[in-house]
């Protein structure tokens, strides 16, 4: 069945514009710009035919696209599509030595080392493993227009699954609050239409 997905990254939070590592063990609500941005976003799409609004198990996701789950549309949440895990640097501002482990981390996976993670945080492959899952069903799933609020990283993740590239390829995945993939699905093979547009938040 042909597909029409929205994907997105929540709105910001304090800890984004802090600068502190969330991942998904922290667990913060949307700051005054986040709301904003997703307002912003609702007025754009709010005649958009969704028909489902699938996000993560985390506030900001699920704040994020708030307004089309309370006119009511059905909204599911799915742990597939949590943000990862960044174990100990969760909650913490990033400090050189974390910003260097974590760009060995980046190295490594781009060398092929998808077991690598930070200390107690999730790997590639782990990561990998779950969207995978996720795009699974949502490629099976009934519904044709659906709406997708997730994470950073999970993002990066899951636009190179659809885009059927090398893990390496995450970091060149541009994600800002808000920012919009817009991918159709023609039973065989994705589509990308829109790569990380923010336009909405400049409409009217």
């Amino acid at each position: 069945m042909k597909k029409d997905i929205f994907i997105l990254r929540h709105g910001e939070t304090d800890l984004n514009r802090m600068g502190i590592v969330q991942g998904s063990g922290v667990d913060p609500s949307l700051n005054d710009t986040g709301i904003g941005q997703s307002t912003a976003f609702f007025h754009k799409y709010r005649e958009h035919p969704f028909e489902l609004v699938i996000t993560s198990g985390l506030k900001r996701s699920q704040e994020t696209v708030k307004p089309f789950i309370e006119r009511p549309l059905p909204w599911i949440q799915r742990e597939e599509i949590n943000e990862i895990s960044w174990g100990d640097h969760e909650g913490r501002p990033s400090k050189p030595e974390m910003i260097q482990a974590y760009d060995r981390m980046i190295d490594a996976w781009a060398k092929g080392d998808l077991a690598a993670h930070l200390p107690n945080g999730e790997s590639a492959s782990q990561l990998i493993t779950r969207i995978d899952r996720f795009l699974e069903e949502l490629q099976n799933r009934p519904e044709r227009h659906i709406l997708v609020c997730t994470h950073g990283r999970a993002l990066r993740c899951l636009i190179t699954r659809i885009r059927n590239q090398s893990v390496s390829y995450m970091e060149s995945v541009a994600h800002a609050n808000t920012g919009l993939y817009h991918v159709s699905w023609d039973g065989r093979v994705f589509q990308i239409h829109l790569e990380n547009d923010i336009s909405h938040l400049n409409h009217g």
